[in-house]
């Protein structure tokens, strides 16, 4: 995925201004800043659900906003945050939704399941429960389930916008040991919205931060998880440590301070 000065704003306010990014095959990265600073919208954007009013995006090298639909969803798998489960609709129902963009409607109704979503069901452990109902499962069982729903579309790029949100810490580690063991084994390429930043400073190999619609800091987590980066993009005072047996960064926050800019848009 690659963005090119890339600009977006909903009518009265700037969300994204001049970013460019770009994420190589194969790395995981994950995406990191406050609410509003535009890390949900620039996800919207690489999945081609927005238009961007400057610049560019593409994945593959293809500009994505200029994909009809299901070309695009060939291309990016995106996880939103959150989704409400449809009334009775079992967990195979739901995955199966995934193979649209490559089976098309008729080949869903004529073929039923098919490989792929029998795979993607099995990798994140959930194909003992494909004839549950989902809405009768846990939020942790559900998110399982919602990203089984994207491997299956069985795109290179995968998406991910907050996939810890309202999980408690248990399910939050299975979830994203889940992608990380994933990735490796699909070889897929993973750009991840994440609030916690020692979770996204132990799961990724690259974190990007965002600050008033601009990259803040690009790098290794080890490298950019600093007092400065909490200061100056999380607007709080603290110290970062390392973990004793596998050196990635430890946040320790304490004072809110003031920010320079104000009213963020997610």
């Amino acid at each position: 995925m690659e963005a090119d000065r890339l600009g977006f704003g909903y009518p009265g306010r700037r969300v994204l201004d001049g970013v460019s990014l770009t994420v190589r095959p194969g790395e995981l990265v994950a995406l990191v800043g406050l609410n509003g600073c535009g890390k949900s919208t620039l996800l919207r954007l690489a999945a081609g659900m927005l238009r961007p009013d400057a610049g560019r995006i593409r994945v593959a090298g293809a500009d994505v906003s200029r994909l009809p639909r299901r070309a695009a969803a060939r291309r990016v798998a995106l996880l939103h945050q959150s989704a409400p489960a449809v009334p009775g609709m079992t967990v195979r129902q739901l995955v199966r939704q995934g193979r649209y963009a490559a089976r098309g409607p008729l080949g869903m109704l004529r073929d039923g399941d098919d490989a792929v979503s029998l795979r993607a069901m099995a990798d994140v452990g959930v194909d003992g429960w494909a004839d549950r109902p989902v809405d009768a499962l846990s939020g942790g069982e559900r998110q399982r389930v919602r990203l089984a729903l994207a491997l299956a579309q069985d795109a290179p790029l995968l998406l991910l916008d907050e996939p810890t949100t309202y999980l408690d810490l248990r399910h939050q580690l299975e979830v994203l040991q889940s992608v990380t063991r994933l990735r490796s084994e699909r070889r897929m390429t993973v750009l991840m919205v994440l609030h916690d930043l020692g979770l996204a400073a132990r799961f990724s190999e690259r974190l990007v931060a965002l600050r008033d619609g601009r990259v803040a800091a690009d790098g290794r987590p080890q490298d950019v998880v600093t007092p400065e980066l909490l200061r100056e993009v999380f607007g709080v005072e603290g110290r970062v440590g390392r973990d004793p047996v596998h050196g990635w960064p430890v946040c320790y926050p304490d004072t809110p301070t003031p920010l320079a800019y104000e009213n963020h848009i997610h």
